[in-house]
């Protein structure tokens, strides 16, 4: 029979973030909150592809809710610090990314102040990997049809001195 490690000790079910001088550490959410959380992503990922999204999911006084959820227990000192409205907001939406798709993805709008435009480039040895395996470039270089190699074959000479 399998052992499994008590799940607690696999998991950081925290996201610590700096904010104005202060550090905030957001618990995991509830599974009702993780759940609708997705949803709620879910939703927005369809209404920005042009699909139809809920409205009564996504309207503005169910986003303030949702991240007084998923803020948690940080929220209410958040806002008796005096936490300004954009920092408040990138912490929540940040806190969403980390429910939805983990810490990395976090880290990443965290870090790009939520503007993917901002994600710095793959460092050179990312490049080179991608490159080798191909993932650097959709487009294939065009190969060579004639068979030969591409240095040119020294010309001929045009009659051969007499021998003798």
């Amino acid at each position: 029979m399998a052992t499994f490690e008590a799940l607690g000790e696999l998991l950081d079910e925290t996201l610590t973030l700096p904010v104005a001088g202060s550090t905030y550490t957001i618990p995991a959410p509830s599974a009702e909150v993780g759940l609708r959380t997705q949803a709620i992503i879910q939703a927005a990922a369809k209404a920005a592809q042009g699909g139809e999204a809920d409205a009564e999911l996504l309207d503005d006084a169910a986003e303030r809710d949702l991240f007084a959820e998923v803020l948690g227990e940080t929220y209410p000192r958040m806002i008796a610090d005096g936490v300004s409205w954009p920092a408040l907001k990138h912490c929540a939406l940040t806190a969403m990314i980390w429910i939805a798709s983990g810490t990395e993805q976090a880290e990443t709008y965290w870090r790009t102040g939520g503007d993917p435009s901002r994600a710095a480039p793959p460092n050179r040895a990312t490049r080179r990997a991608l490159a080798r395996s191909g993932g650097a470039n959709a487009t294939k270089s065009r190969a060579s049809t004639s068979g030969t190699s591409t240095r040119p074959a020294p010309t001929p000479a045009t009659h051969a001195p007499p021998t003798g």
